[in-house]
């Protein structure tokens, strides 16, 4: 093995660290890295900074700019208009003070805009607290799960299958070295609302937590309400919520939720290829000692003069590692903190009129595809600014069509779902047109011509 001056370790601490582990050669510890990445990595000749410029801005020029492009995909990530001013006041050193914000005294930016983010989650969702964020959507769903099982000490979390699927596979790997079950609940496939029939046959005593979405995953708005009322007092009931749906919907702390998590990407963060995003949690005032993350509160100094602090601060980096809720230490925090001020920025009426927006456009949209008579409906359940639709011809195909007009178009539910394969999930934003539904629609109307 080669030596390099920055790697502490001796031969002797290597060959030791080796036989613990039971292994004879270090390599043996990537053997599960494909064997498309061993070899050398393909480092071109050195060019000038003109050379490399050019090359550079030919290579950004292949990519997609979603600016550019009209979007009716969404998924659980969406494309939202960004206010200019978000950017320009989210990035400013008085509210990136710090990193991580350990020293109170030189962060109070940074920690005043989180505490302002809690209050605006509580508000949104209903609840009680919140923490100063998550790694994103679905671990927070995870750690929502974990922390039922804390709080009331049973082990199963009933899961509706109607979230989203993503979500679900990073539930299993969180709770499947912990002991937890996870089983599945079924949709209704009239209405594409959670089963409560086979909610309530799948309930026993060991039965810890219910998990669904709001909107759920194919845009059906659940009976937060009805759900609650089927379970016993000891199970707790997680929502996972779609935030800019509750500028619009009533808050799920208000219907019965004990625990309200989502992903926080539409709160004024770009798509940017996936990330990053970040993952909002509420509770209960009573569960806030088993509540994953960190949580900043309001306090005075010595001179009586008002500041801010990590109140609770439940991590392994904390607190003795077996105590901890949570050993995930990223939380994404200038995420967090740039949904504080997306939110200061458009307020109440603004995120309601977003929403509402959303809604009607969505509807419009849905109405001109069944209308077109070439798309079959599939769900009868009210929706928010998503919808299932199943079109009587090749849906990939006629998604490649509209990406050559720049249109990106519905998710192809097969990709999740066997039983759903060429079902569209469409989704519609306050930045689509009429002018764009109308043209998306259109072009449905030109499909004999263009023979898919």
């Amino acid at each position: 093995m080669k030596r390099f001056p920055y790697i502490p370790h001796t031969e002797e601490d290597i060959k030791e660290m080796m036989e613990v582990i039971g292994i004879n050669d270090i390599n043996e510890l990537y053997k599960d890295v494909p064997k498309l990445f061993e070899g050398e990595l393909n480092i071109p000749e050195s060019k000038s900074e003109i050379e490399v410029k050019r090359e550079l801005k030919e290579l950004a020029g292949r990519n997609i700019n979603l600016d550019e492009y009209a979007m009716f995909r969404g998924a659980g990530i969406y494309k939202h208009y960004v206010p200019s001013a978000v950017y320009q006041l989210a990035t400013k050193r008085n509210f990136l003070t710090a990193y991580t914000p350990y020293q109170a005294e030189v962060s109070q930016g940074t920690l005043q805009a989180l505490y302002e983010f809690q209050t605006a989650i509580c508000e949104l969702t209903g609840m009680e607290v919140a923490n100063s964020s998550m790694y994103d959507g679905g671990t927070a769903v995870a750690e929502a799960i974990l922390m039922a099982s804390r709080v009331n000490k049973k082990h199963k979390s009933l899961v509706a299958k109607s979230i989203h699927p993503e979500y679900i596979e990073v539930s299993r790997t969180y709770t499947e070295s912990q002991g937890l079950e996870i089983e599945l609940i079924n949709y209704d496939e009239k209405t594409g609302r959670i089963d409560l029939e086979d909610l309530k046959s799948k309930i026993d005593e060991n039965t810890s937590s219910v998990v669904i979405s709001y909107p759920n995953f194919f845009g059906v708005i659940e009976n937060i309400k009805q759900i609650k009322e089927v379970l016993p007092e000891k199970v707790l009931l997680i929502v996972n919520a779609y935030p800019i749906a509750l500028g619009l919907l009533e808050a799920p702390g208000k219907l019965g939720a004990d625990i309200v998590v989502g992903e926080g990407q539409s709160l004024g963060n770009y798509m940017s290829f996936g990330g990053p995003t970040f993952g909002f949690f509420a509770s209960k005032q009573k569960y806030i000692r088993q509540m994953p993350g960190r949580i900043i509160g309001e306090t005075v100094d010595a001179e009586g003069k008002r500041g801010f602090v990590m109140v609770l601060q439940t991590r392994e980096q904390h607190i003795r590692r077996a105590k901890a809720t949570s050993n995930i230490c990223s939380n994404h925090a200038l995420m967090a903190v740039i949904a504080s001020v997306y939110l200061s920025i458009i307020g109440r009426e603004g995120l309601k009129e977003i929403a509402y927006q959303s809604y009607q456009k969505a509807h419009y949209l849905a109405k001109k595809l069944v209308e077109t008579e070439k798309f079959e409906p599939v769900f009868e359940g009210e929706f928010f600014n998503e919808f299932v639709i199943k079109p009587k011809f090749d849906l990939d195909k006629f998604n490649d069509i509209l990406l050559e007009e720049k249109f990106v178009g519905p998710l192809n539910l097969g990709r999740f779902f066997d039983d759903m394969k060429n079902y569209g999930l469409f989704c519609v934003t306050e930045l689509n047109t009429k002018e764009e539904i109308d043209y998306l629609v259109s072009k449905v109307g030109e499909i004999d011509e263009i023979n898919l």
